[in-house]
């Protein structure tokens, strides 16, 4: 017999999704709204909200760039996340089959290693980073930072091994027996049926460096080479309308980017989680 849904747990589970949500969704529609403040300075605001609206931030946003140059910025930002994906997900996919597809003495060990590895935060690592950066001469060097993006990102390389091994094996073995070479397994076979996991690997492998602050705030001095989340903290505190407007832009492609790849990305989860 089928249990009846007691109406009090249900008015108390709904009461609190909607509290969650608004505790999440007020921040974004309070920082959209003063990205619109005719006045620019927090200081204007009557209590939470400016007191004018206008789009003339915006405009300043892209036009003004005498002190602020959040165009260079946008740009910089924008090469830095494309090279970064594209030799992260190379090797992050490449990283991920091999630990899938093939055994070796070292194979565990690496793999317990990375998962250890993946325990500690990042910053901690972070000294050494600029120490390494300044003896190879790669401060104020954009493409530095692209070589430290990809470098890391197959340190999460376990959603993508998943995904491979839910790909039978005895479709390899059959290539083989036709014939078939490990790269031609791999690149005519594994790699289309990954469609998914591929474009999941590309969009973290984008998003990480197109909002990061702690790497280019260490690395990039000069201001021209500064990218959207350090150039945002640049700002002058009368400049909060520009701050959010800016913080709402950089939002604009991972929405895009999410909305168009949802269906990959909950497909690459899904199955990626099957297996570890």
């Amino acid at each position: 017999m089928r249990k009846r849904n007691n109406p009090i747990d249900t008015t108390v589970t709904y009461i609190i999704l909607i509290l969650v949500a608004f505790i999440f969704f007020f921040p974004c529609l309070w920082l959209i709204l003063a990205s619109f403040s005719k006045s620019g300075s927090i200081y204007s605001f009557d209590g939470f909200f400016p007191k004018s609206y206008s789009l003339a931030t915006f405009k300043r946003l892209f036009t003004d760039t005498t002190m602020y140059n959040y165009p260079k910025w946008f740009l910089n930002t924008l090469l830095i996340a494309i090279g970064s994906c594209a030799l992260g997900t190379f090797l992050t996919i490449l990283t991920a089959y091999t630990m899938s597809r093939f055994r070796f003495k070292a194979r565990k060990p690496m793999m317990k290693a990375t998962m250890i590895l993946g325990m500690f935060p990042s910053f901690m690592g972070m000294t050494a980073v600029y120490l390494l950066m300044t003896q190879f001469g790669l401060i104020n060097k954009p493409w530095g930072l692209i070589l430290i993006y990809s470098a890391s990102a197959p340190m999460g390389y376990l959603t993508q091994k998943g995904y491979f091994d839910t790909i039978p094996k005895a479709i390899d073995e059959a290539a083989k027996i036709d014939g078939a070479t490990n790269f031609q397994i791999f690149m005519k076979i594994n790699l289309p049926l990954s469609k998914p996991i591929i474009v999941y690997t590309a969009l973290t492998s984008f998003t990480w460096p197109w909002s990061d602050f702690i790497l280019p705030k260490l690395l990039l001095k000069e201001k021209d080479l500064y990218t959207v989340a350090v150039g945002l903290m640049s700002l002058d505190e009368t400049e909060f309308a520009r701050f959010a407007a800016g913080s709402v832009f950089i939002a604009v492609p991972i929405i895009i980017l999410y909305f168009a790849l949802v269906k990959n990305l909950v497909e690459s989860i899904s199955a990626g989680a099957v297996k570890g």
